[in-house]
């Protein structure tokens, strides 16, 4: 068996013509860096030389080096026919007919009656756009940084004045995201490319941000939620522990870069306030400058340039810096408490290879619908159903919770709703109980 997208006997990767017959246990010796193969609908893939020019990103692929991608594969790409002129090159065989379509302990039952689901949906229509409910979206944005910069142009810069200015630009850039977030999953348009061309626009100049900085960071997520050394959410730099195996692991091993006990407390300082306008910033400008991606640092840049020159002129230059921080700020807030409410508290451990229904609700609850809620959440208070759609568009992620509910109620699946109030209260129960268990292993194992 080869590297490097060589393989030694007869077997061509380039020819997908003379193709090899496999066993699963020869396709999960390949998931080095060097040398990787997956599996999708039964045919042998080599991706070692394609995972670097993947569109979602090598990482995302290389996650599932060895194993069967096959609902991966088919959750993100919404035109499968176009995607598979990208295999036919990397084809070099299939699994032996004794072989099961899926690899390890995959629940076949459960993948089938997710595929059935999923043949559902589309033939209700509900992977179809409904245009003006993104045009109205955009809109509801742009009307609040025009009422944002009117507020303060008609009514003076005074504080009482510009911190409403404040809470409507932070409004803006928070609905700016979900929307992003829309744009960056292929859910708007039939046609990927008016999807990438829009998503550079609102997250670039909209936002300030990068989409290809957010393609691969925010696709490895959704490929591997919660699990460790892949899902790059739960990396959290040795500033916090999660989950119930990472705290005891680092206790054991007597590891304390941080009072780990106390965690659920400076969590609100280190937390909300500062994840947008300090780390995703300081990573959002690395990445764009280390990787040459040179279209989202323009697009980026005239979000900046548009700012500044609105505000510049009635906050001058210190003003107007400290004006972008406070909304950053703000929107950090907003942005932390939606997106870990759904996962955080949920399971967060090392990878055990499971099929996506079940990997995904493990990892993942939804929050009691309302229009606020649907809202203030961009609909990922859907997070079970975005997660097991990522291309569906949102405003049709209620029509299928019920099927998806009977599904997970089928096979024994918790699928969890949670208020918006107590989604808050246990990401910090969890943060506590994590702490906990770390302070446990460090004193007494």
């Amino acid at each position: 068996m080869g590297g490097g997208g060589q393989l030694s006997g007869s077997v061509e990767p380039s020819s997908g013509r003379d193709s090899g017959v496999f066993t699963w246990e020869e396709v999960q010796k390949h998931c080095t860096r060097t040398d990787q193969w997956l599996v999708i609908n039964r045919k042998v893939y080599n991706i070692t030389q394609w995972v670097k020019r993947h569109p979602g990103g090598s990482r995302v692929i290389s996650h599932y080096a060895g194993e069967d991608a096959t609902e991966a594969f088919t959750a993100f790409h919404p035109d499968l026919k176009f995607v598979q002129k990208f295999l036919k090159p990397l084809l070099i065989g299939e699994l032996a007919p004794t072989e099961p379509s899926q690899d390890r302990n995959k629940n076949a039952s459960i993948i089938q009656d997710f595929e059935n689901l999923r043949v559902q949906a589309e033939k209700k229509g509900l992977f179809k756009t409904n245009p003006l409910f993104f045009g109205l979206h955009l809109g509801h944005i742009l009307l609040l940084e025009v009422l944002a910069w009117l507020l303060v142009w008609l009514c003076g810069t005074g504080w009482t004045m510009t911190f409403l200015c404040s809470i409507l630009l932070a409004t803006a850039q928070s609905q700016a995201g979900w929307l992003q977030h829309d744009f960056g999953h292929l859910s708007v348009f039939r046609k990927s490319k008016w999807n990438h061309l829009v998503h550079k626009f609102v997250i670039g100049h909209l936002k300030g941000a990068s989409a290809n900085w957010w393609n691969h960071r925010h696709f490895q997520h959704h490929a591997k939620p919660n699990i460790f050394r892949k899902d790059p959410d739960v990396n959290m730099l040795d500033m916090f522990v999660l989950g119930n195996t990472q705290p005891v692991e680092y206790g054991v091993k007597k590891i304390k870069r941080m009072p780990y006990n106390h965690q659920h407390q400076y969590f609100f300082l280190l937390g909300p306030p500062l994840l947008i306008p300090v780390y995703f910033h300081m990573q959002i400008m690395k990445t764009m400058i280390h990787h040459h991606h040179w279209v989202d640092l323009v697009w980026s840049l005239s979000y900046y340039l548009r700012f500044f020159f609105s505000y510049i002129p009635l906050y001058g230059v210190f003003g107007s810096f400290v004006l972008l921080t406070f909304v950053r700020f703000l929107e950090s807030h907003w942005f932390v408490w939606v997106t870990q409410m759904n996962h955080l508290p949920m399971e967060i451990e090392n990878e055990k290879h499971q099929d996506w229904v079940t990997m995904q609700l493990q990892s993942t609850c939804n929050i009691e619908q309302s229009f606020f809620n649907d809202w203030f959440s961009g609909h990922l208070n859907f997070q079970i159903e975005h997660h097991l759609f990522p291309t569906m568009p949102r405003h049709n992620y209620h029509l299928i919770a019920p099927q998806v509910h009977v599904l997970c109620k089928k096979y024994g699946i918790p699928y969890q709703v949670k208020s918006l109030w107590q989604g808050v209260v246990d990401v910090v129960r969890s943060l506590r109980t994590s702490g906990e268990l770390w302070l446990d292993a460090y004193l007494h194992k």
